[in-house]
Formats: C-alpha cells, structure tokens, sequence
C-alpha cells in the first residue's frame, strides 16, 4: 500500500517547453528529502495542458530518476476512458508502481458511467490504480456506493480524496475496513484525515517544503503527535497559500524562489499575480524555507 507524504509533482517548463533537466534535479530532491513517493502529471502537473509526447516523457524521466527508490504513481486520467486507458498503457510499460487516474470531467457521467470508466481502465491494464476524486475541478463527485463497487477490482487500490470532506474517509473505512489505501488531496487537512482513516497525502505542499511534509506523515505514523502537530501548524499558512490562486501557478513561483522551476505555467492558468506571489513569499519566510 502507498503511504506518507508522496509528492504532486510540478512539471518545470522553460520557453514554452518543459524543463527537463530542472524536472530530474526536482525528483532527485524529492527522494534526497525523505518524500515517500511520486506522483508525475496529476492537476499539479498540468497535465491537461501536456501533450501526449509530453506526458510520456515526463514519466519515463521521473521513473530514470527514482530508480526504484520511491514508488512512482503515474497520473493517467482523462475524460476519455480510452485515452485513459493509452496513457495508463504507457505508464505500465514504462515501469509505474501505480496510476493515478482522475474522475472524468465535463463529461459529467453518471455514477454508473464512472463505474464503467474505472472498471474499463482497471480490466485493460493489469497496473495498481489510485482513483482520485475531486469534485472541485471534475464537477462529479464518485459515491462511497460506487467505491464499495471498484473495490471489488483486484488492481483498484486506493483514493486520493480532495472532497475537503473528513466524514468520507471514515465511511469508506466503515464500508470497506482497509482494502483501500486512502490518501489525502487537501494538505491542510491531511493529519485530520489520516485520524479518519488515512495513511498520506498526495501533496502540493511538499514540492517546496518535501522534507518538513515527510517528517510530519512519519512523526505521525510513529504515534508522535506532537511533532506532527507543530509541523502542521508551521505549514498551515504555506498550505493556504499554495491555493490563494489556481494551482499550480502558487506552487511554481514558490519554487522558482528555491531555484527549483521558472514560475512559468501554461495558458490558461496564469502566472502568480502580485499579490499571489507576497503571500507565497511570506508562508516561504514564515516556514524557514528561504
């Protein structure tokens, strides 16, 4: 089972192009500061925005990087089940421990119909797969009914859940004990997640500060509560300003203040605005990140 903080890795762009030297030298920092696992083109990613070579390539260079030292669960999702299912292909081929795969968005399916596209996803590859459920941005919201149904599929193994909802996993727990792995997608609530039934995040947060996220996902697993506590409470306002705008153009001026990725995303997000980028600032002071 996947675990701890595991990052939603930035994909750095330079001149309209990713950066794939900065991305390598960013997975590598990843694993040199304790980060659990990876996650390459999930929402952080941009991965709407990616083409398919792109999206290829960025995983194949995040999986040459972590060697098998940190589980690499690649985001393979789509609103169409069968570009889904291609992506997920290549993820499996390339040599993903996982796929991450998003609800369908626009497409607004049933829940019958996101059954459907997961079981599909499921039964074409024979590769461990996170669903990863956020409404926020797929609009459709996956039922705990339909995940009591996609637990039944042997290689469906997990949730990430960004519902900001701390009674779900609780009732995923009550509905399913703990046949899947469920992780956090909201950073500011992931130690009161892992309370309800968690075991991680998939994080936003740790693409700057990946050393501070995975010390409090094990002080916490080591029943240190405290420590857990008082790191929590040190990146509340880091959390926070990840999302003052869209993600990930937060995220990326924060580490391109680290020298980790230009601040650059792809239309049509934005750059940070001005008043994005003093928050951001000021949560990187207020951390001890820079």
């Amino acid at each position: 089972m996947f675990k701890g903080s595991i990052t939603a890795l930035i994909t750095p762009f330079r001149n309209g192009k990713v950066d794939e030297k900065a991305f390598q030298d960013l997975v590598a920092w990843q694993i040199a500061e304790g980060t659990h696992g990876v996650v390459p083109c999930g929402t952080t990613g941009e991965s709407p925005t990616l083409s398919h070579e792109e999206h290829h390539r960025v995983v194949e260079v995040c999986l040459e990087v972590a060697k098998g030292k940190v589980p690499v669960i690649a985001g393979t999702g789509s609103n169409s089940t069968d570009e889904a299912i291609d992506l997920t292909r290549h993820a499996k081929k390339a040599g993903a421990d996982a796929a991450l795969v998003v609800a369908p968005y626009y497409n607004k399916p049933s829940q019958e119909g996101l059954f459907r596209h997961f079981e599909a996803i499921a039964k074409a590859v024979d590769l461990p797969i996170i669903v990863y459920n956020i409404p926020g941005r797929s609009v459709i919201d996956i039922s705990v009914e339909t995940f009591v149904r996609l637990s039944a599929l042997p290689n469906i193994v997990g949730i990430k859940d960004a519902t900001a909802d701390l009674a779900r996993p609780l009732r995923i727990q009550a509905a399913l004990g703990n046949r899947l792995c469920q992780l956090s997608g909201e950073d500011a609530t992931a130690i009161a997640f892992n309370a309800q039934g968690g075991v991680g995040c998939i994080s936003v947060t740790s693409n700057v500060a990946p050393k501070l996220c995975a010390r409090m996902q094990n002080a916490w697993a080591t029943g240190d509560l405290a420590t857990a506590s008082e790191i929590n409470v040190k990146l509340m306002g880091l959390h926070e300003a990840m999302f003052c705008e869209t993600s990930p153009a937060p995220v990326k001026y924060a580490a391109s203040l680290l020298g980790k990725s230009t601040p650059d995303v792809r239309l049509p997000l934005v750059a940070a605005s001005e008043n994005a980028r003093h928050r951001v600032e000021a949560a990187m002071k207020a951390a001890g990140l820079i």
